[in-house]
């Protein structure tokens, strides 16, 4: 299985242009890719620099046929003009691999009157492996607040602890047509994105602190890579937004669990799609 996670800032590259065919093309070339984990998707942001169209979900599906792609919106605010479309901007996740449970949970927002903020979201799928089912999350944390980004990773591993609950006590279906489906969740899981969190930060070092009660997490890029510090992630081409310097700042995580069939994670230092670059990993 071959994941490819990429904060695409609504297809707008390190000089400022907006293509999302050309984001897609870029992702295509770095990877045959099972599943496409992306952040900062818009629906009616054209007001953005570089105007993104009026809906990149629906472009996404009509660019990836034989994919499913899910949403998940964080920010939604009202239209600029009456009559306009609502502004969204939040994650999209595009799997070629059979769907079965989407669960979409807003994260917490804590008040922080020091800084602008928004709401940030976790989307979460869970999919059949050739191997066995994954739950598949991908989010995007606050870039501003560093209170309300280590709400968020609590709120995460939280979710996980909710996830082994539901593994080991599953509830039966109402029946099979209502939406009082099963409750079991895979424990094994993936969790990727933008985390606004440098390479041994504060909020970094809590997500992957242990978990009582299930497997926790692990940094896939530096599971392969022991003692080496993973390359920058952001800010490596666009000098413009990331004036200070380049940081590492997006990550996939697994869980323990999956660690022996963990066969690669690499960070494409080459596109210049976008201000972040893109990571792969590949399960066995």
């Amino acid at each position: 299985m071959r994941l490819l996670s990429w904060n695409i800032q609504w297809g707008r590259d390190a000089s400022g242009v907006v293509d999302l065919g050309r984001t897609l093309d870029e992702a295509r070339r770095i990877v045959d890719f099972d599943v496409l984990a992306l952040q900062e998707v818009t629906r009616g942001f054209r007001s953005l620099p570089g105007g993104p169209s009026d809906d990149q979900f629906a472009e996404l599906a009509a660019a990836l046929p034989g994919f499913t792609v899910l949403e998940a919106i964080g920010a939604d605010l009202p239209p600029l003009v009456p009559g306009g479309a609502r502004r969204q901007f939040g994650n999209a996740l595009a799997t070629r691999l059979p769907v079965e449970q989407v669960i979409r949970h807003t994260l917490p927002w804590p008040a922080d009157e020091n800084t602008p903020s928004m709401q940030r979201v976790a989307l979460e799928a869970v999919v059949r492996t050739p191997i066995e089912p994954l739950r598949i999350i991908v989010t995007h944390l606050e870039y501003y607040s560093l209170k309300q980004r280590v709400a968020q990773v609590d709120d995460l591993r939280r979710l996980q602890l909710e996830a082994a609950g539901h593994a080991a006590h599953p509830a039966p279906a109402e029946n099979a047509t209502g939406p009082f489906a099963g409750t079991a969740r895979p424990v094994s899981a993936i969790v990727c994105g933008d985390f606004n969190s440098e390479f041994g930060s504060e909020a970094y070092q809590r997500f992957v602190a242990p978990l009582a009660g299930a497997p926790g997490f692990v940094d896939a890029w530096t599971t392969l890579h022991p003692g080496h510090t993973p390359p920058p992630t952001a800010g490596v081409y666009d000098v413009e937004q990331w004036s200070s310097g380049p940081i590492a700042c997006d990550f996939v995580f697994i869980t323990e669990d999956l660690t022996s069939r963990l066969q690669r994670c690499e960070i494409d230092g080459a596109t210049r799609a976008s201000d972040h670059q893109p990571i792969v990993l590949e399960l066995r």
